[in-house]
């Protein structure tokens, strides 16, 4: 296991960049200030980077609150277990007390403009995920309309593979798989509204739904910069790759400085430097509000 900040409970499992808590009727989600890049965790943090995901994940939990139900009870640290009180300091704004559920055994992707392996589909074959596409799109052209592509699920290591809607609903029945192609698109389609008008582009995104009794859930985190693709809206010209939000800055250093081959190395403090701005700024200009830290 990764090491924590809280030394005296283990966490139930680790993900990437969040560590889990099984409270029986309750799960704690903690978002660390892990990194990872090309499915591989790195060895640096990015100060602060855990509240960014977990705070920008709770605004857009509350705001699409008529669009969907959500797996969030509270994110107070008085709602803390005893054990877990004394790091209530390094806890504050960067966890999520939530309901447990069943989760699908997809990730939700939709796509509303053409970049990453998105991009590099079309350039050879005209689609994207297996859905045709007009002539013409360059990179990061807007598409069409948004486009559901979900993906599997892959371990730690792993690599996520892209897959078609009918394999989709093959893993979790047709009914489930139209409704989470609807909810997914809608969700995407609001809260791409809402953060142009606010400056930013969503380009992309990935869900993670559940269920609780009958009702499908939106889970895991929301919307945020390791989960999206965000642009600066007043900077996007199509034909080219895209200034970014997100872990870019990291990328394009791995990507000159590293061959992916054995363990990743450690990232130049400036590096981790404009990443950690890059991250509060989006949060920042989404919900017009000041990272608590």
């Amino acid at each position: 296991m990764f090491a924590s900040p809280i030394t005296t409970v283990a966490p139930t499992s680790q993900g990437k960049v969040r560590d889990l808590y099984d409270l029986g009727d309750q799960l704690l989600l903690v978002a660390t200030d892990r990194i990872s890049a090309f499915d591989y965790i790195l060895p640096d943090e990015i100060p602060n980077k855990g509240r960014v995901l977990t705070q920008l994940s709770v605004f857009w939990f509350q705001l699409l609150e008529g669009v969907v139900e959500n797996h969030l009870i509270s994110t107070d640290v008085a709602d803390l277990p005893q054990a877990f009180q004394p790091f209530a300091s390094w806890l504050r704004g960067r966890f999520m007390l939530v309901r447990k559920a069943e989760m699908f055994p997809v990730e939700c992707i939709v796509r509303g403009y053409l970049a990453g392996s998105g991009l590099a589909e079309y350039q050879k074959s005209g689609t994207v995920c297996g859905i045709a596409l007009p002539e013409g799109l360059v990179n990061s052209s807007k598409l069409p309309q948004p486009l559901f592509t979900p993906s599997t699920k892959a371990d730690i290591g792993g690599h996520d593979e892209n897959i078609s809607f009918e394999r989709c609903a093959q893993i979790v029945g047709e009914e489930d798989a139209q409704e989470l192609s609807r909810l997914s698109t809608q969700i995407y389609s609001t809260a791409a509204d809402y953060a142009a008008e606010r400056g930013i582009i969503i380009a992309d995104t990935k869900f993670e739904f559940g269920r609780i009794g009958d009702a499908i859930i939106l889970g895991d985190e929301v919307l945020t910069p390791d989960s999206s693709r965000f642009w600066p809206a007043d900077l996007y010209e199509p034909g080219k790759s895209q200034p970014s939000f997100d872990k870019q800055y990291v990328r394009d250093w791995l990507s000159a400085n590293w061959d992916k081959q054995g363990e990743p190395p450690y990232l130049p403090e400036d590096v981790i430097r404009r990443t950690a701005e890059k991250y509060e700024q989006a949060f920042e200009m989404i919900t017009g509000r000041t990272l608590e830290v």
